[in-house]
């Protein structure tokens, strides 16, 4: 099986560390790079400076509160470049508020959770979206 490249672009050292941590458990062969904010990930996806060599993500998960480039931002930046809007893009956050749901679909978000403060429930968490994401749905190739 092919490991899956994940972009996580999250700002939380606690919560990079559980993300890492749950993939860890993974039945699926994962790697994950970190972006410590948008205007780092951007810097990636763009494969800029000291990206030039690295490989597009076959998914990201996006944290919407940021410092610098917000997840509102990304989102916009990603899915209105012709190089990077195949690339699934799921918004992992703690806000429940209606207004960023809306604002991330209309962004073209591919999917919205919100992070479980339970280490358990983020652990299960995970396995939904490795179940759904690497399991059933077919990911486009990146080149």
């Amino acid at each position: 099986m092919k490991e899956l490249h994940i972009l996580l672009v999250e700002d939380s050292p606690e919560d990079v560390m559980l993300t890492k941590l749950a993939f860890d458990r993974s039945k699926v062969p994962t790697s994950i790079t970190v972006a410590v904010n948008g205007e780092e990930c951007l810097a990636y996806l763009r494969q800029q400076g000291e990206y030039a060599k690295s490989p597009l993500p076959d998914l990201i998960l996006l944290d919407l509160n940021m410092p610098k480039v917000n997840g509102k931002q990304v989102l916009e930046a990603v899915k209105y470049d012709d190089k990077l809007k195949h690339i699934p893009i799921i918004v992992l956050t703690t806000s429940l508020a209606e207004r960023d749901i809306e604002d991330s679909y209309k962004r073209h978000a591919n999917s919205y959770l919100a992070k479980p403060m339970d280490f358990n429930e983020f652990i299960a968490l995970v396995e939904h979206i490795e179940q759904f994401w690497f399991d059933m749905v077919k990911l486009p190739k990146n080149d």
